[in-house]
């Protein structure tokens, strides 16, 4: 059995990823700070033994090989906070991400997929007031673009906690830079990771993704089959 780990598992996208491939039936290491909680559900499942928890400092070298030694793949879903720390984006989307791929390459675990953000590598957005996040979320891309690993980056537009929004709307699939706006429901980004992963279509892509009512409902695989290769990096 496929065993998935998931970086940044207990944030608002991070922990819908654990959720939805906890009812597909894979098996989940979930990787979370030491002080952050679970939802309600997956801290039962934890209770249970029907979800494997790690919690560490993920600039602990040993203890991240440690997390993912035995997995057979990896979602990252770290993500900087709101903070009046302008280096969080530098620490956590790039250099957070680096630590990350390295410890890949160190335990012999292959495929990855980032969740990244549209408009990553942008200078001009107003989001880059927030320590130039999405300069730095370019950044950790391109280091999981060249690690030589199989990798996937996912682009959200910005996320919506309206989980009732993913069971409506189709998902709008482009390549990298080719959408500006627009809003996607974090579970729609969760559902889209687990399916890359599942889709060898997917390795060495950047796919950006948003979601609309008046959008036919498609998934990943069928878009893969219906677009052009493209190259991941841009």
């Amino acid at each position: 059995m496929q065993r998935v780990a998931v970086s940044g598992a207990s944030g608002k996208t991070g922990w819908r990823v654990v959720e939805e491939a906890l009812q597909r039936g894979m098996s989940v290491r979930a990787i979370m700070r030491p002080e952050s909680t679970l939802p309600p559900a997956l801290a039962a499942a934890e209770r249970d033994q029907r979800l494997d928890v790690q919690r560490l400092d993920l600039n602990s070298g040993e203890a991240l090989l440690h997390a993912l030694k035995g997995c057979t793949a990896l979602v990252i879903a770290t993500g900087a906070r709101p903070s009046i720390n302008l280096a969080g984006p530098l620490q956590v989307d790039a250099a957070g991400v680096q630590s990350q791929v390295q410890a890949c390459r160190a335990v012999g675990l292959q495929r990855v997929v980032l969740v990244s953000s549209l408009c990553a590598g942008r200078w001009l957005h107003p989001l880059n007031l927030f320590g130039l996040i999405l300069v730095w979320k370019r950044l950790g891309e391109r280091w999981l673009e060249r690690s030589g690993l199989d990798w996937t980056v996912i682009r959200p537009g910005g996320l919506s906690e309206d989980d009732g929004r993913a069971e409506a709307e189709g998902v709008v699939f482009t390549g990298a830079d080719q959408q500006q706006n627009s809003s996607i429901p974090r579970r729609l980004v969760a559902r889209v990771c687990l399916d890359a992963l599942e889709s060898p279509a997917a390795s060495g892509r950047i796919i950006e993704i948003t979601s609309s009512p008046d959008q036919p409902l498609r998934s990943l695989q069928q878009w893969l089959e219906a677009s052009p290769v493209q190259a991941g990096s841009t």
